[in-house]
């Protein structure tokens, strides 16, 4: 599955659920919080939680973690654009362009 598809996909499911209907503000809020759950994988991998009341995590279970975590956070990032219409190819082209057009000489 590729970008393009997993966002029609993702975009369906919300549709079905009841939760594309909410304003762009609310996904982006949506999406904040899963950048903080985000960080919160991150920490646990890189430092450690040292939380008594968390069992500790194998570092299997902290890089599964981390990878449900950033998929959740790129979700958002996919409703967001889907709800301005915006492919999410271009975001990929967008970016690469920008980083060219900025440090190469």
């Amino acid at each position: 599955m590729n970008l393009k598809e997993h966002q029609a996909w993702l975009t369906d499911f919300y549709k079905t659920r009841g939760w594309y209907q909410y304003p762009t503000f609310i996904h982006l809020n949506f999406m904040t919080e899963e950048v903080g759950e985000l960080s919160r994988a991150i920490r646990a991998i890189e430092i450690g939680r040292d939380h008594p009341g968390e069992a500790k995590k194998t570092p299997a279970e902290l890089e599964d973690n981390l990878e449900e975590e950033l998929a959740d956070v790129l979700d958002q990032v996919l409703m967001i654009s889907s709800k301005y219409d915006i492919d999410p190819e271009t975001l990929l082209q967008r970016s690469q362009n920008k980083l060219t057009k900025r440090f190469q000489k």
